[in-house]
């Protein structure tokens, strides 16, 4: 199990379609995440009896705004949120590994690997770097307003934070080729590490 990991604005998404191009099955923590409070998921009916109806948008499907205002206004109440939202995800997770081929290299995407301090123990961490300077840049080309995205990058980990988990740093804030060319290294070595690790 390989952990990838980045800042917003990074590009740890580019790194991770590069690697999924490659051959690795990646799976994606922020994506699991949603996939448990669909309508119909026991998770979202459990979020539903703690928090109330008025966490539900018209449609059906969680509100998140309307969550994190009932959900992180206590120190209970977030418990609460985790201790609902957390197995489910797990439970999730550990399924889509266990679909993985025996032989695959299996990327956990977790953009906030440094700050949460997840119980898993990986093999490797790729993190991905760019610039500040890249990275709002980039935000501001999706439409995220320079304020709000220094503010965001601002509540993470910082880059130092991040670098302490790496195996391997990529670094981003070159080209797409320059870019390539890093992920094609790390996969080689991927490689090299799963034969060495295989039984026989």
């Amino acid at each position: 199990m390989v952990g990838l990991t980045g800042g917003i604005g990074a590009g740890k998404s580019t790194v991770a379609a590069m690697l999924a191009a490659r051959g690795a099955v990646v799976i994606d923590a922020d994506r699991i995440a949603r996939q448990v409070v669909e309508p119909g998921e026991p998770a979202l009916a459990q979020l539903v009896e703690r928090f109330g109806p008025g966490i539900l948008a018209p449609d059906g499907t969680l509100d998140r705004p309307a969550l994190a205002a009932v959900a992180f206004a206590s120190e209970d109440a977030r418990r609460d949120l985790e201790a609902i939202t957390h197995p489910a995800i797990g439970a999730e997770f550990l399924r889509q590994v266990a679909e993985a081929p025996p032989d695959a290299i299996v990327v956990h995407d977790v953009p906030l690997l440094a700050e949460s301090r997840r119980g898993f123990e990986y093999a490797a961490v790729i993190v991905v770097e760019a610039p500040l300077d890249v990275r709002l840049e980039r935000l501001a080309a999706r439409g995220v307003d320079p304020d709000d995205a220094r503010r965001r990058i601002a509540m993470q980990a910082s880059d130092e934070e991040r670098r302490r988990l790496a195996t391997f740093v990529v670094d981003n804030s070159g080209d797409l080729a320059h870019l390539e060319a890093q992920v094609d290294a790390i996969w080689r070595e991927l490689q090299a590490r799963a034969r060495a690790a295989a039984p026989g």
